[in-house]
């Protein structure tokens, strides 16, 4: 394939940026075309680079990580975010997938797991640490209000719902389940609505949380 990431890296070490930028220069297919040291810096800097990923600490002056990650999908929804943190708490885990992060890694990564990871969060798929997604779908089973049952959603929606948590874009499942776009667009929303959800994201974690998806599905398969 000749497909190549555009990879921003917005991180207020520069040691840290300049390892990572090191690491995936080695990478075919994978193009790190700007950084920065906040994220206000990271923010004016999407309109004109326009990156396929961002890699986003959370702890950074002027604009932290999650803040930015809300403005970054706000004004530019295409562009996936990949958290590269140290931090795995509760008060930057959850507010980091609900603002729209699509990847959670700690900084402690191994550098074939964070190219993995950027290959993965680039094609739509939720990648998680595995202490994240452990936290996550521990906090979701044990929450004390359940999200509504799956029994909600149509035979057609729970397809959606299953090629959503694989990571699929709206595109993609259209072509998959021989229907419009605008068709997956109505089933995406539907499923929002009836689920009490926000994003894709929570959807997918929904998914998982359910039974109807794996986090090693694809690992499953090779």
């Amino acid at each position: 394939m000749s497909e190549t990431i555009r990879v921003y890296i917005t991180d207020d070490h520069p040691i840290v940026r300049r390892g990572i930028k090191q690491l995936l220069s080695t990478e075919p297919g994978i193009d790190v075309i700007g950084e920065a040291t906040n994220g206000l810096q990271a923010i004016t800097d999407m309109d004109n680079l326009k990156p396929d990923l961002v890699l986003m600490d959370l702890v950074m002056p002027v604009m932290d990580g999650i803040e930015t990650i809300r403005q970054i999908k706000a004004g530019h929804p295409e562009i996936q975010i990949l958290v590269l943190t140290s931090f795995a708490t509760d008060d930057k885990v959850f507010p980091a997938i609900k603002a729209g992060a699509l990847g959670y890694l700690i900084k402690d990564t191994g550098p074939d797991e964070l190219v993995r990871a950027i290959w993965q969060v680039h094609q739509g798929q939720l990648t998680l640490h595995p202490s994240i997604a452990q936290k996550l779908l521990k906090e979701l089973t044990l929450t004390s209000e359940q999200p509504p049952s799956p029994d909600l959603l149509t035979e057609r929606e729970v397809d959606v719902l299953k090629l959503i948590a694989r990571g699929l874009s709206n595109q993609e499942i259209a072509d998959t389940l021989v229907v419009s776009i605008a068709t997956v667009y109505t089933h995406v929303s539907k499923i929002l609505e009836k689920l009490h959800l926000a994003s894709r994201t929570q959807a997918a974690l929904y998914a998982l949380r359910e039974g109807l998806a794996s986090l090693y599905d694809d690992e499953n398969q090779e």
